[in-house]
């Protein structure tokens, strides 16, 4: 099982806009059944590639700041970012390989 680095309003920037592989922010909150579904599916990638790509969860309630940021409206709610811009948005509960075909295009082989 893969362990997801938890970013915050204050780690955010550090976590994920100046990591130099592909990010996905994972936007949840603990009353959210429907992230808790994706959790499984983020944690199958992450441990696919683990090299290629890191997963970080941003807590709605405590960071209203980067949730703003990014217009977060909805939950579960998975941004991809490349190089500190983020590249797709994916909200709802999306099937793994939906995940997947969003994702890989921008990973390194």
């Amino acid at each position: 099982m893969a362990t997801f680095v938890h970013a915050t309003d204050n780690s955010f920037d550090a976590e994920v806009l100046k990591c130099d592989i592909p990010v996905i922010a994972d936007f949840w909150a603990e009353w959210c059944v429907p992230c808790k579904t994706i959790d499984a599916y983020l944690d199958e990638i992450a441990n696919q590639y683990a090299e290629q790509l890191k997963i970080v969860k941003v807590d709605i309630e405590s960071n209203p700041v980067v949730t703003s940021t990014y217009s977060v409206l909805n939950l579960p709610t998975l941004i991809l970012f490349k190089f500190g811009q983020p590249v797709e948005r994916m909200v709802g509960t999306l099937p793994k390989q939906t995940i997947l075909d969003k994702v890989l295009p921008y990973l390194d082989s």
